[in-house]
């Protein structure tokens, strides 16, 4: 099965809710792929009603400081309101959805990385997702929230770009399109088309490459040494993102291997 996945970060999902220009170019991606898998982010959101709600906002290398009480404005925010709405404008342009999460079905389980991170943790596929397979062969999109839980049942809080990572992987996805804010990774003041391991390493070496691109960036290199054929950063211009699939055209930054 060919199979694409898109993740949308939490910063570009105002311009998902606020147009409908994703229609026609969504429609023509499931002509080109068997089946579309979406991930979600929610960054932006979860920073606002933390702020809101007294909590203190804190990244370490990209990811988020997470308390019991954090994990609980994640949960409530980006499973919750935001999956619901995503899946929500799919299905009123004729796109059936689902809305998911990495707890369901019992396939994934994260385990903590940092103490210092707190609720954070890194998912490992622990269950077959031949479900998720099933929703692909009924012309059904699965929306994920990047949420998880641990072994014990307690939620721990995935990076999004690191749970497209695991979750391609699984699927043995052909092509992982990021979708976000910027129009491609920044080298040197310019946008590049194309950009390496060596480059991306040597660019968080020196700070041109910082904050969430960061794990984004790691998630990218990691998914080619795992066997997708295509990865690509880019802004939410989904017409731009097909033409770049069937025409070859060059738009936004291809991550490649190191020559």
């Amino acid at each position: 099965m060919k199979i694409a996945v898109l993740k949308i970060s939490g910063k570009s999902l105002e311009t998902f809710f606020d147009s409908n220009r994703w229609e026609t170019p969504l429609k023509k991606l499931r002509m080109v792929y068997d089946g579309i898998v979406i991930v979600h982010g929610a960054g932006k959101n979860i920073t606002e009603w933390s702020k809101a709600l007294g909590h203190e906002v804190k990244f370490i290398n990209g990811q988020r400081v997470t308390s019991k009480e954090v994990m609980d404005v994640v949960a409530a925010v980006q499973s919750g309101l935001l999956n619901s709405k995503i899946v929500s404008k799919l299905n009123s342009i004729g796109i059936k959805a689902i809305g998911l999460t990495g707890i369901d079905r019992g396939s994934f389980v994260a385990k903590i990385i940092d103490k210092n991170l707190g609720y954070v943790g890194i998912p490992e596929l622990v269950k077959p997702i031949d479900w998720i397979y099933d929703l692909l062969n009924e012309k059904v999109v699965p929306v994920f929230s990047s949420i998880c839980r641990d072994k014990e049942g307690n939620l721990i809080n995935v990076n999004a770009d690191i749970f497209t990572e695991v979750l391609s992987t699984s699927l043995k996805a052909e092509s992982v399109f990021f979708l976000s804010d910027i129009n491609g990774v920044i080298i040197n003041g310019a946008v590049q088309k194309y950009i390496n391991e060596r480059e991306i390493i040597e660019g968080i070496s020196n700070g041109e490459i910082t904050e969430g691109m960061i794990p984004k960036l790691n998630s990218c290199v990691e998914l080619l040494n795992k066997g997708i054929k295509k990865v690509w950063i880019g802004s939410t211009n989904l017409e731009s993102i097909f033409e770049s699939v069937s025409n070859d055209q060059q738009v936004g930054t291809w991550i490649v291997q190191s020559s």
